[in-house]
C-alpha cells in the first residue's frame, strides 16, 4: 500500500505563492488517482483539487480555480500543488490523498490513503 508524505507548507503573506509536494512510496504511483484536501480549524475537510492517474485531467474547487495548479511527476512519484495569489481563507492543513479506485473525486470518503498534512498559513 502507498505511503504519502507532504511538505512545503509555511507562513506566507496574502498574494504570495507556495508549492506543496507529496511524495508517494510503497505503491505503484501511476495506479492511484490523487487529490489535495484542506482543513481549517473547526471546519470539515474540503476538496481542493484532483488529478487522474496519468496527470492529463484535473479538477478544482471553485474557490481555488485559476489560482492553484495540481500536477504529478510519475518518475519522481510526487504530487504537487502550486498555489498562487494566496488568500487568508486558504489557510489550513493541506492533505494529499490517493485511491486506486473510481469514485467521487471531491469526497474524502473516496480516498483510502492519506498523508499527515502540512500547515499553510496566509497572513493578511
Amino acid at each position: 500500500q502507498v505511503q504519502l508524505v507532504e511538505s512545503g507548507g509555511e507562513l506566507v503573506q496574502a498574494g504570495g505563492s507556495l508549492r506543496l509536494s507529496c511524495v508517494a512510496s510503497g505503491g505503484t504511483f501511476v495506479m492511484y488517482r490523487m487529490a489535495w484536501f484542506r482543513q481549517a480549524p473547526g471546519k470539515e475537510r474540503e476538496f481542493v483539487a484532483a488529478i487522474n492517474r496519468l496527470g492529463s485531467i484535473t479538477n478544482y474547487a471553485d474557490s481555488v480555480k485559476d489560482r492553484f495548479t495540481i500536477s504529478r511527476d510519475l518518475v519522481k512519484s510526487t504530487l504537487y500543488l502550486q498555489m498562487d495569489s494566496l488568500k487568508p481563507e486558504d489557510s489550513g492543513v493541506y492533505f494529499c490523498a490517493a485511491t486506486p479506485a473510481q469514485g467521487n473525486e471531491g469526497s474524502p470518503e473516496s480516498y483510502g490513503y492519506w498523508g499527515q498534512g502540512t500547515q499553510v498559513t496566509v497572513s493578511s
